[in-house]
């Protein structure tokens, strides 16, 4: 089983030291991309990524998800919204085993993960949860999200984006969840908004917020984590409902 690296003192993964490694400025780079490519040479997580074959440090996310809430098991079927570039896929097809499914999308075309079926489209298109559905072509025990909407620079809208698309993500998982099935989504610090909030509470035997050891500290992401879905289906109008708005 895939584990965290762990970071003490100046850095360490997987008991290998790492040393820190200072980037100097190129005359054409930024200096914003030269703090990202010096955080990224002295990230723990993307050396053990790379190590692990893992195709992005957000791999461990879910990882530490699943370490603490336990829904990733032998035998159970997933759909990854916000696939790309695999990583999280990966994670699911290997806990899941041969006998669980994984079906993963993003807007981003993206290398498929042996084991799991990989789409490129864009989720919130018509077509989209119909495509989905054919390739679970059955229930889902656990959908997890970790798509993001293209940020603005402006907190409260890009909260609202998010959330945005934790709503749809929602609605679509609680189509194709079966009872008991688990609900994973990315939001942002001020956790689910009260009406978002309590559709969740009304659906799941539990809903708790988690911020992964592997998110980095100054990311404002968390996760809200919904388990023990009840089995109550969205209104069959609800799409339309939601474009009118």
């Amino acid at each position: 089983m895939s584990k965290s690296p762990t970071k003490t003192g100046s850095g360490r993964g997987s008991g290998s030291r790492m040393m820190f490694e200072a980037v100097k400025t190129a005359k054409k780079r930024k200096p914003s991309s030269t703090r990202w490519l010096q955080r990224q040479l002295n990230d723990p997580y993307v050396h053990e990524a790379r190590k692990l074959g893992y195709r992005s440090r957000a791999a461990f996310k879910l990882i530490e998800l699943d370490e603490r809430f336990h829904f990733l098991k032998k035998g159970v079927r997933v759909v990854d919204l916000g696939a790309a570039p695999g990583g999280w896929t990966q994670i699911a097809v290997d806990r899941v085993g041969p006998k669980g499914k994984v079906v993963g999308m993003d807007i981003l075309e993206y290398d498929p993960v042996p084991g799991a079926i990989c789409m490129q489209g864009d989720f919130l298109a018509d077509d989209s949860p119909d495509r989905l559905k054919e390739a679970l072509d059955g229930l889902a025990d656990v959908v997890v999200s970790d798509m993001a909407a293209p940020t603005t620079g402006h907190p409260a809208t890009d909260h609202l984006r998010i959330i945005g698309l934790v709503e749809v993500a929602l609605h679509f998982a609680m189509e194709v969840l079966a009872p008991g099935g688990v609900f994973v989504a990315k939001v942002f610090q001020g956790g689910t908004e009260k009406g978002l909030l309590d559709l969740l509470k009304k659906n799941f035997e539990t809903v708790r917020h988690a911020k992964p050891p592997a998110s980095r500290k100054e990311s404002a992401e968390t996760y809200v984590v919904a388990a023990g879905f009840k089995g109550e289906r969205p209104a069959a109008h609800w799409r339309d409902e939601r474009e009118a708005e």
